[in-house]
C-alpha cells in the first residue's frame, strides 16, 4: 500500500507497445499494491486524467509512467499539459521510455519530470527497473492527497 493509505495506489501506463505494456502491468500486478491502469496514446491518457470523453469514473492517478514516443499526442506533450495544469501537477510522472538521448532526459526535466528512466532491453533488468519505480513511488515516497481529500 501506499505510505499512509489504506488503499491501493492508481498507476496510469501511457504505453502504445502492447508488449511493453503487458509487461509493465504483470510487473506492477503481482504485489496487489496498486490497480493498474494503461492508455494507448496521448490524447487518451489526457482524457484519462481528466475523466472526460468515457473516461468519467476513470480514479486519478497516484503515479503515471509516461513514454515518449506515444501516438496522436507524444509524451512530452503530455508531461507540459500535466505539469501546468494545477489540478494534475503534484501527481508523480516518470518518463520510462526507450530513449537515452540527452536531449531527451534534460527536455523531460525541463518539463517537470520527476523521473527519467531508460528501459533496459534485457526482461530480468527491465522488470527489476519496474518494480525498483514501484517500489520507491509507493513504498518510500509520500505522494500528495488527492484535492479534495477523497484519497488520503
Amino acid at each position: 500500500m501506499i505510505a499512509n493509505r489504506t488503499r491501493p495506489a492508481e498507476i496510469l501506463v501511457v504505453e502504445d507497445n502492447p508488449g511493453d505494456a503487458d509487461l509493465i502491468v504483470e510487473f506492477l500486478g503481482d504485489g496487489g499494491r496498486s490497480r493498474v491502469w494503461v492508455a494507448r496514446d496521448g490524447e487518451q491518457a489526457m482524457d484519462f486524467m481528466h475523466r472526460q470523453n468515457g473516461f468519467a469514473q476513470a480514479p486519478r492517478p497516484d503515479l503515471v509512467l509516461l513514454d515518449l514516443n506515444i501516438p496522436r499526442k507524444d509524451g512530452r506533450q503530455v508531461l507540459a499539459e500535466i505539469k501546468a495544469d494545477p489540478e494534475l501537477q503534484e501527481i508523480p510522472v516518470v518518463v520510462l521510455t526507450s530513449s537515452a538521448a540527452e536531449q531527451d532526459v534534460d527536455t523531460c526535466y525541463r518539463l517537470h519530470a520527476n523521473c527519467y528512466v531508460a528501459k533496459p532491453g534485457e526482461l530480468v533488468r527491465y522488470e527489476a527497473v519496474v518494480k525498483a519505480i514501484e517500489e520507491f513511488w509507493l513504498g518510500v515516497a509520500r505522494l500528495p492527497a488527492e484535492r479534495g481529500g477523497r484519497n488520503g
